[in-house]
């Protein structure tokens, strides 16, 4: 999942090996269907495999996807992500994490369902392809960040651009489509690694087990936006103007 950075210039780094785009068609979304059932049903037997080789579920009618590419002759996806949204048809109907958090939630600190439901998302189905997940101990898990992939010094520096990268995605996509509240079911571990590059993100809730021990977190796109370290800037705007041009091409 990391690769060899240019120190201080993340976003030139980024774009040597990959490319982000948001699902605004049919064929983005097929590719990010692609990746999860690679994952969630090849790899880590999550769900059943499917003779269309494209994992989906009842949240996909009413999600924001996104798809994070290799460049160069032999591109193709190796990540996704999607942003699940309030159901149009019944806007009080709770989301994924509200369901299955329900009795660990601590409402003090934020109560998802005293917010605009136009305003809120859940972060899920976050996959990395195999190939991109190769150390031991990524190999049962669909996404994962490890203390060595904030490694600096040595011949090759590392950064984990695949999993920041769609989070970032996620930030940029919220600011455009007006979603002020992003809660994410994530492992503690990624939850503390996000903190640890300057993302606000905070836990709202016990941990449950869910695919193994997660916990309930918060995020708002435009304080991650605001409060980015300088080493950050540059791989948020290369990110940002990736889905610019994706939403300028779609006319939208």
């Amino acid at each position: 999942m990391s690769a060899e950075l240019v120190p201080g210039n993340l976003g030139d780094s980024f774009s040597k090996y990959f490319e982000i785009v948001p699902a605004l068609d049919d064929a983005v979304r097929h590719e990010a269907f692609y990746v999860r059932h690679e994952v969630y049903c090849k790899d880590l037997h999550f769900e059943d495999e499917r003779a269309n080789r494209e994992e989906t579920d009842d949240y996909d009618a009413q999600s924001l996807h996104c798809v994070l590419r290799t460049r160069g002759e032999h591109a193709r996806p190796v990540g996704c992500t999607r942003m699940i949204l309030a159901n149009p048809d019944d806007p009080t109907a709770p989301l994924p994490f509200e369901k299955y958090c329900a009795a660990t939630l601590d409402r003090s600190v934020i109560d998802p369902a005293e917010l605009p439901r136009s305003a809120i998302a859940e972060v899920s189905r976050l996959a990395v392809v195999s190939d991109f997940r190769r150390r031991k101990d990524e190999q049962d898990k669909p996404v994962s960040i490890s203390d060595d992939d904030f490694r600096s010094g040595g011949a090759t520096p590392r950064f984990p651009f695949i999993p920041v990268s769609l989070y970032l995605a996620c930030v940029v996509i919220s600011l455009r489509e007006g979603i002020d509240h992003l809660f994410v079911l994530t492992e503690p571990r990624l939850a503390m690694h996000f903190a640890r590059i300057g993302f606000d993100i905070r836990q709202i809730g016990g941990p449950i087990e869910h695919r193994g021990k997660r916990v309930p977190s918060y995020l708002r796109p435009a304080v991650i936006k605001r409060d980015l370290k300088p080493m950050m800037r540059p791989l948020y705007d290369v990110v940002d103007a990736s889905i610019a041009r994706a939403y300028a091409a779609a006319g939208r």
